[in-house]
């Protein structure tokens, strides 16, 4: 075979024709050739133009980065911060006792909780603007610390200790309660605190009169923590602890010397007690009177100080504007807002 004008091979019998063709027909043959080398190299150009028509929609997956991107440049506002958190949620989660009347209970009829420190922590969530929730620990994981962001505050009527200081922060005391032994309505031998000398007393398990019984307790004057030593006058006493004051009352109502011969609990509490029908008698002087006050988790994993601080101010309001006296009114028929 050879190579003919246009490139391409051809028979040779196909150009011992060509050598008989006239010369017109050869350059008829020649400009044809020409013309179709000519549409290849345009439907080459073309093919080659294609691909930078596409190159745009190949760099639209780096125009979408930014927003893909654009979370993680926008920190949540509550980070690092513990009142902000409670204020971005718009709930302030407490922890409450359902069975501390009249401080707090539930009320079986309506599902709700009742109670002063419930007034009181309802009245410091409507101060900061947002909305609250319940949680109901036992007293012995609240006074622990180490919350672990279950509740952000606890609003139970706890009393300021040194020890309780180490592991929570406190705000200013937002009432005072005397705390008096109880014995049971029948009982004739126990006239005052130290009567109960060698006795079976019941309190509510690591609370104040728990420590009180053990001669180990100290209060303090203000939410820093600062040691007083609380003297106790019952000697060698057979301490009986409980889940809370509630169950100690009751097994104390079940007869004489039946299951223990007195209590310790807050003065309202044993009140509230009698008043609903229970068979005990509130005998004697206050033993102490106890500096309550609002506690907050010294280890959360957010800063508390700000939250500490904002609340420390609406105890401080409460007390001026005359809603804590009101509300003490209410629930124990005295103000024990103030220091006795």
């Amino acid at each position: 075979m050879a190579a003919g004008p246009d490139g391409h091979a051809t028979a040779k019998k196909g150009e011992a024709m060509v050598t008989r063709r006239s010369p017109a027909a050869g350059l008829a043959a020649l400009i044809l050739a020409l013309l179709l080398a000519l549409a290849a190299c345009g439907g080459d150009d073309g093919t080659a133009e294609q691909p930078a028509e596409t190159q745009p929609a190949e760099t639209q997956p780096a125009e979408t980065q930014p927003a893909e991107t654009q979370p993680a440049e926008e920190p949540a506002e509550g980070d690092g911060d513990l009142l902000a958190q409670v204020l971005e949620k718009g709930v302030l989660t407490v922890s409450t006792d359902p069975a501390y009347p009249p401080q707090s209970f539930l009320n079986e009829e309506t599902s709700e909780y009742e109670g002063f420190d419930i007034d009181v922590a309802t009245e410091i969530a409507k101060r900061l603007g947002v909305e609250i929730a319940w949680e109901a620990p036992s007293w012995d994981t609240i006074i622990a610390g180490n919350w672990n962001g279950r509740w952000d505050i606890s609003v139970g009527s706890m009393t300021i200790t040194p020890e309780r200081a180490e592991v929570l922060h406190f705000t200013p005391p937002y009432y005072f309660t005397p705390a008096a032994v109880a014995v049971h309505a029948d009982n004739t031998t126990v006239a005052e605190a130290a009567d109960l000398s060698g006795k079976k007393v019941g309190v509510c398990g690591g609370c104040t009169y728990d420590l009180y019984l053990q001669g180990t307790l100290e209060l303090a004057e203000d939410p820093s923590g600062e040691a007083v030593a609380i003297e106790s006058v019952v000697t060698d006493p057979e301490i009986v602890t409980y889940d809370t004051d509630s169950t100690a009352i009751q097994d104390l109502a079940l007869g004489d010397g039946r299951r223990l011969d007195g209590v310790i609990s807050a003065l309202p509490t044993l009140q509230e007690a009698i008043k609903a029908g229970t068979a005990i008698k509130i005998v004697g002087s206050p033993v102490f009177f106890e500096p309550l006050s609002v506690a907050i988790d010294r280890s959360s994993t957010l800063d508390p100080t700000s939250l500490v601080e904002r609340i420390s101010e609406i105890v401080e309001e409460m007390h001026a504007d005359g809603t804590l006296s009101e509300l003490s009114n209410k629930w124990y028929g005295v103000d024990l807002t103030v220091r006795s």
